[in-house]
């Protein structure tokens, strides 16, 4: 069974919370219920309008958005709310009831190229995961179906899959121009398809990769200034580098020599010019707003 985690998210409406998952919740479409009898068919939200405060339910790919009245304050109630959701996901409870689910998915697959000459990315029109994964051989893939057909081409040497792409990172023995065609249709199909995508047992397998690595929600333990960098790159660093169809993982402060180490995944990780790059580039912008905190950057590939 999923193992489901919800991180509360701000919107621009203060009147709006994003409750995202680290699992897709619907594939087909967004859904939206002003009240408990629009929302037929979704058990969900009917439970949700069972809060009195609960003014609107949003559901879409991988996050539930709830918009409340203002008989209350979000400060006071969102913590029992992500906990009623987790409890309710963990119970394997119906999210939806989807229609048309033999139906194709109506999706766009395009290929993009990446600052890794050896990475291509492929990005969908939609949500495809949860979460994020890198599979570096055929084993780790085992449980990510789409990685695992990937692997069955003999050019594909890693596959590192977020929130709406895919990036592939091929031998030399084959030329973009020759496998981008085929690699961009057998993800379109898949998605296309409603296949799965990565199970959930593959989290699992990415954390076995990267043991060291901090996650996004488990900070409660480090220190302030860890706290700080992780904000700062998930603010400055990520969306950067998440364009280039790749990751940057927070994996240890040392105070006293004032070094945070990071990894690379997907695109950046192996790239000739974009360890040296980010790790320049991370570094001056930790060293600018951090003073004299931060030393250097240590960038290890994924």
């Amino acid at each position: 069974m999923k193992e489901y985690s919800i991180t509360v998210v701000k919107t621009n409406n203060p009147n709006i919370l994003k409750f995202e998952t680290n699992h897709l919740l619907v594939n087909r479409k967004n859904y939206e219920y002003k009240n408990i009898d629009e929302a037929q068919n979704s058990p969900l939200a009917q439970q949700l309008f069972h809060l009195p405060f609960i003014k609107t339910v949003y559901i879409s790919g991988n996050f539930v958005g709830l918009e409340r009245y203002d008989i209350v304050e979000w400060e006071d109630v969102k913590d029992e709310v992500a906990q009623q959701l987790v409890e309710y996901l963990n119970a394997g409870e119906l999210v939806v009831m989807e229609e048309d689910t033999h139906k194709p998915i109506a999706v766009t697959v395009y290929a993009e190229v990446t600052p890794n000459p050896s990475t291509m990315k492929f990005v969908a029109s939609k949500k495809i995961v949860g979460d994020t994964y890198e599979f570096k051989n055929i084993d780790e893939a085992k449980n990510a179906p789409l990685a695992l057909a990937l692997f069955q081409f003999p050019y594909v040497r890693q596959v590192f899959i977020d929130e709406n792409y895919v990036s592939v990172s091929k031998y030399e023995v084959a030329e973009w121009e020759d496998i981008t065609l085929e690699l961009r249709e057998l993800i379109r199909n898949f998605i296309a398809d409603g296949k799965e995508l990565v199970s959930h047992e593959a989290k699992s397998i990415n954390k076995v990769a990267h043991p060291e690595a901090i996650e996004e929600n488990a900070t409660e333990n480090l220190d302030d200034i860890s706290k700080e960098i992780i904000a700062i790159l998930d603010e400055y660093v990520k969306p950067a580098v998440a364009s280039d169809g790749g990751n940057i993982l927070f994996k240890s402060y040392e105070p006293d020599s004032g070094t945070v180490n990071v990894i690379l995944q997907g695109a950046c990780s192996g790239c000739p010019s974009s360890t040296f790059t980010l790790k320049n580039g991370i570094e001056t912008m930790l060293k600018n707003m951090m003073g004299e905190k931060v030393n250097e950057v240590v960038a290890l590939n994924g």
